[in-house]
């Protein structure tokens, strides 16, 4: 009795070790066929961000706007996120306030649940859109918009009793009010499953024709129709005198990480981009092949990708794009990567190499970015730059440190 009663102590204490240990590395990440090591880092060329297809030289921002940047749009939609096709017939898009809190966090802010119903004659999809808006502040504020694995529809956005300044979920919400920003939140599972495999009930049945269930290999995946989410959720900014919807900075953390930067690669209303831990089909460099590969996404995850993304696997090579090529299609507006020393899934290194090659087209623009193929050391961030970075200790996760980052950030190019 006395070993077991031992023995359930330890299995306890070993759970609540790994709940609590961010560093903790999940089962795929062991997997013998994934390289962590940089000696081992296959020779790769990246595509050349400023030669058109013409061979010629882009020499200018309105070459790039006019000429390059559209191609390489074009090539993500069509290779590796999948474009959004037309719906079947018009879409309605409208909003309902579901309920207002002008008292939020003991009147720090004013809350707003909207939902944005999108409907045409295939049906109907629903989102619940949180806007949180600091009271007190002179005319619309700047806010956040984060792309959450948190649904919207629960108790984690309400404020903690336990932890002053904190929501429920953890996020620092009351030092984005006490800084004057909004803060405003989309669930990504709204309008498509997390690993949607059929499409019967996302927001793609609005756009199938007759005789279409299934996207076409060139199609939006899971992550495009997330961006197109968050598109959508900027509309109704555009409408509410709360928020100032020309400094929304769009944000996500891992798959919303990637989201975020598709999101923002194709609006151009969002004014500034963060992404944390973003790795595979985000920030990380395909060639590199550390860490996750695009094999390893589309085994566990296979539509989080347009189907023509899947003609590369093991053949990332081949790809005419690479991703700091995604990250240049966000200039001239700020851009920031976040990566942990202990997510090496992610590829901290292939993210910091992204942004600095995607910095070539910021200095087109005449903008600080970065000038080192070096990474930064840990804990050291770069902020007063239009491409921002910083690596810190631990694993994969936004610890407190991020957050204040990605204020600083905010605050270097909004105020």
């Amino acid at each position: 009795m006395k070993f077991l009663t031992n023995h359930t102590l330890h299995i306890i204490t070993l759970i609540f070790f790994l709940l609590g240990n961010s560093d903790a590395r999940e089962a795929k990440e062991y997997d013998n066929d994934v390289n962590y090591e940089e000696t081992k880092i296959p020779h790769y060329d990246l595509p050349e961000l400023l030669i058109g297809p013409d061979g010629k030289k882009i020499s200018s921002t309105s070459e790039w706007e006019d000429i390059r940047r559209p191609q390489i749009l074009s090539l993500y939609s069509n290779l590796i996120y999948g474009r959004v096709p037309k719906p079947f017939t018009p879409l309605k898009i409208s909003y309902k306030l579901i309920k207002e809190d002008k008292d939020f966090m003991k009147g720090k802010a004013t809350r707003k649940d909207i939902d944005i119903v999108i409907s045409n004659s295939k049906g109907s999809k629903k989102m619940r859109f949180l806007v949180f808006s600091p009271n007190g502040v002179d005319g619309p504020a700047p806010a956040f918009l984060k792309h959450s694995f948190n649904n919207t529809k629960s108790d984690d956005f309400d404020a903690s009793k336990f932890r002053p300044g904190k929501l429920k979920n953890g996020w620092p919400l009351g030092e984005f009010f006490d800084r004057g920003y909004g803060f405003c939140a989309v669930y990504h599972e709204d309008l498509v499953g997390h690993n949607e495999v059929g499409f019967n009930n996302s927001i793609h049945k609005l756009f199938f024709p007759k005789g279409q269930s299934f996207p076409k290999a060139s199609e939006w995946g899971v992550i495009s129709a997330c961006a197109w989410g968050a598109m959508r959720a900027m509309d109704y900014l555009e409408t509410d005198d709360d928020i100032d919807h020309k400094k929304v900075a769009i944000m996500g953390h891992s798959k919303m990480g990637k989201t975020t930067l598709w999101t923002a690669a194709q609006d151009e209303r969002f004014a500034l981009a963060i992404a944390a831990q973003s790795g595979c089909a985000g920030a990380a460099l395909w060639r590199r092949k550390s860490g996750e590969t695009l094999k390893k996404m589309v085994t566990r995850f296979p539509y989080w990708l347009c189907r023509n993304a899947w003609k590369f696997i093991d053949q990332e090579d081949d790809l005419p794009i690479d991703q700091h090529m995604l990250l240049a299609c966000i200039a001239p507006r700020p851009v920031y990567v976040h990566s942990g020393v202990k997510d090496t899934w992610a590829d901290g290194r292939g993210e910091y190499l992204s942004a600095f090659h995607a910095s070539e087209v910021y200095k087109l623009y005449g903008k600080k970015a970065l000038d080192s193929q070096d990474s930064p050391p840990v804990g050291k961030a770069i902020i007063e730059s239009h491409v921002g970075y910083h690596i810190r200790e631990g694993g994969h996760s936004i610890e407190s440190f991020d957050w204040k980052r990605f204020l600083e950030f905010a605050d270097y190019h909004f105020k």
